[in-house]
């Protein structure tokens, strides 16, 4: 029986609810399209953070530091070292460059440079050592890995010192630079992005509440008749998610062209991350992100604006 009620009143709450949105057709307007906004914030605040993280990851691939060897070095020894450096934690990849890759990349470097690789043919042998590629996890890593280096002073099997120089302390100003902006901008795209999405919240938030202003009279017929506060706050709280989900749907097929003609753009600037394929790609994802938040903004904005400013 009590099963049975229930469901009738989630029914007639439900159409209330319903009615309540298409009767006030102008005011539920604005709520969509205020909300339409708010999403938007919300949508592109999802697009902004991969193409952060992708130029982020983009100048972390492009960080690095170089260990030379003397010419006369053994490569056995080269490959000792390599794995030695394989097996610190802040390294994710060491990548090992011979003396005749070396040579062969030198020419191809200065392919256009006739002076530069007739003076290399006139020498007759390769002046270039083996080189051992490092990349960390992390830029501000590279100084451990350095430190490793210079205080295990690596010896070849018969004692001699094989390493003639490691880069990173001519490099050391431009990586820790560049690892301060990489934090600087991930912090600051956080803090930028709970910014826009909180004030698209709140504005959001007072449109509801004008909706719901509207109908104080009603609502005080509701609780003159005997209506329990559950029961007055039920329809607005339906017209909320309604006005959620509608608003979600639209922003998803907005998002539908401007990333197809933002697409070629990011294509181009960011690094071959094209936003449209991202958007594919991640449909269902934002989709849940983008309705789901909708709703959510919707359902609480709703309740907390009954209950606070009508004082139900």
């Amino acid at each position: 029986m009590e099963k049975v009620e229930f469901k009738t009143k989630l029914k007639r709450v439900s159409k209330a609810g319903f009615f309540n949105f298409w009767r006030s057709g102008y005011v539920s307007l604005a709520s969509v399209l205020v909300m339409v906004v708010t999403l938007l914030v919300i949508g592109s605040v999802i697009f902004i953070s991969a193409v952060l993280n992708i130029t982020m990851e983009e100048l972390r691939n492009k960080v690095d530091i170089n260990v030379y060897f003397i010419t006369t070095s053994q490569e056995k020894d080269i490959l000792s070292i390599k794995t030695k450096i394989e097996s610190l934690p802040e390294v994710s990849n060491v990548e090992y460059i011979s003396r005749e890759k070396a040579l062969e990349n030198f020419r191809l470097r200065h392919e256009n440079d006739q002076i530069t690789l007739q003076a290399l043919d006139e020498l007759g042998d390769n002046p270039l050592g083996a080189t051992l590629n490092i990349k960390a996890k992390e830029p501000s890593q590279y100084e451990g890995v350095a430190n490793f280096l210079n205080e295990e002073n690596i010896l070849s099997s018969d004692g001699s010192k094989i390493i003639d120089k490691i880069n990173y302390f001519e490099n050391r100003t431009a990586i820790d630079k560049l690892s301060r902006i990489i934090n600087s901008a991930e912090h600051l795209g956080l803090v930028l992005s709970l910014a826009l999405v909180v004030v698209s919240i709140i504005i959001t938030f007072n449109t509801i509440r004008l909706t719901i202003y509207i109908s104080r009279e009603e609502i005080s017929v509701m609780q003159l008749v005997g209506a329990s506060k559950n029961y007055v706050k039920g329809p607005f709280v339906v017209t909320g998610v309604l006005v959620g989900l509608i608003s979600g749907l639209i922003t998803m097929l907005l998002f539908l062209p401007i990333s197809y003609w933002l697409g070629g753009m990011t294509e181009n600037f960011f690094i071959g991350f094209n936003i449209f394929s991202y958007y594919l790609s991640n449909f269902f994802q934002i989709l849940f992100i983008v309705v789901g938040s909708g709703i959510a903004i919707g359902a609480v904005s709703s309740f907390l604006a009954v209950r606070k400013y009508l004082k139900l």
